[in-house]
């Protein structure tokens, strides 16, 4: 029977303390896998941090060398929004690392998933909104070096606008990208994506699904993705503290399930990063992100 590739490691933990982003999630998850019969202690790939050189691919220099030194200004750690520490750089290293096996994982198995990654604010030069590394961009552009794939489409369902990606992949007819957010939410600018589906406050499963059905639907098929990175926010559920959509855990459910259905009936194996999360329950933001490697699992049977 196929089975979805798994990717965690212990140091995805930010080490953020007492902060909004619950990076403790990350353990809970894989917690709740095995505990359901969804993964075994053995079902999971232990990744390796991401290289230098691989970083380069997206990044600057510059701010790879202020973040593993420690240098960065007072202003740039206020625009991250998060505690700086080295322990956050590991994490922030081992995290596109884990996106990077996920992704040549998925090219074996259809679906890989990384328990961590999706910092989709993060620019070349810079980061923001708890994004220091974007690791999605750096795997995408990793499997391009590699010929492992030419052409990619990034699937952005975090209730935030992906405004890194958006940045890093205008004008490169090799990467079609989609975001579906909520307008009136971070980030205040947002650089035009391929796709940008902006919702109104508190829109319902109901517009949400069709909007971005109606989008996948014809994008997919038209573009020929040999890879599609699914960005799962659980953020746009109706309990979240930093998003303004009205999501149930149901809709939720099905939004995943059309992704995955969709990408693999067109042929795309898909590299899953689970993202954004901030319920009032840490609970709930773990039991969305657990339901998006279930809905994954069922997917990868059927298909």
């Amino acid at each position: 029977m196929p089975q979805v590739a798994l990717v965690y490691h212990e140091g995805y933990d930010l080490n953020f303390g007492d902060h909004v982003f619950p990076s403790v999630k990350y353990r809970l998850i894989r917690e709740r896998l095995i505990s359901e019969g969804l993964a075994s202690e053995q079902s999971f790939h232990r990744p390796e941090p991401a290289r230098d050189e691989d970083l380069q691919l997206v990044h600057t220099e510059e701010w790879i060398r202020k973040l593993k030194q420690g240098t960065l200004s007072y202003a740039e750690i206020l625009r991250l929004e998060v505690p700086y520490s080295q322990r956050m750089v590991q994490a922030y290293w081992l995290a596109t690392g884990g996106t990077i096996l996920a992704a040549h994982l998925a090219l074996q198995h259809g679906i890989g998933v990384n328990i961590g990654g999706g910092f989709h604010h993060a620019f070349p030069e810079y980061g923001e909104g708890f994004c220091a590394i974007h690791d999605v961009a750096v795997a995408l552009r990793k499997l391009q070096k590699d010929e492992a794939i030419k052409r990619a489409m990034v699937i952005d369902v975090d209730v935030h606008h992906g405004n890194g990606t958006a940045a890093i992949f205008a004008g490169d007819s090799s990467v079609f990208t989609v975001s579906i957010h909520q307008f009136n939410n971070y980030p205040s600018e947002k650089p035009a994506s391929i796709i940008d589906i902006h919702l109104p406050d508190g829109a319902t499963d109901e517009d949400y699904l069709s909007r971005l059905a109606e989008a996948c639907s014809l994008a997919i098929p038209a573009f020929r993705p040999q890879m599609i990175f699914y960005i799962a926010g659980a953020d746009p559920y109706v309990e979240d503290q930093l998003g303004g959509l009205n999501l149930t855990l149901e809709g939720l459910k099905e939004r995943d399930s059309m992704i995955f259905e969709l990408a693999l009936a067109n042929h795309a194996p898909v590299t899953v990063t689970l993202a954004g999360g901030y319920a009032r329950r840490v609970e709930d933001t773990v039991r969305i992100h657990v339901n998006t490697v279930e809905a994954a699992q069922r997917a990868l049977r059927c298909g």
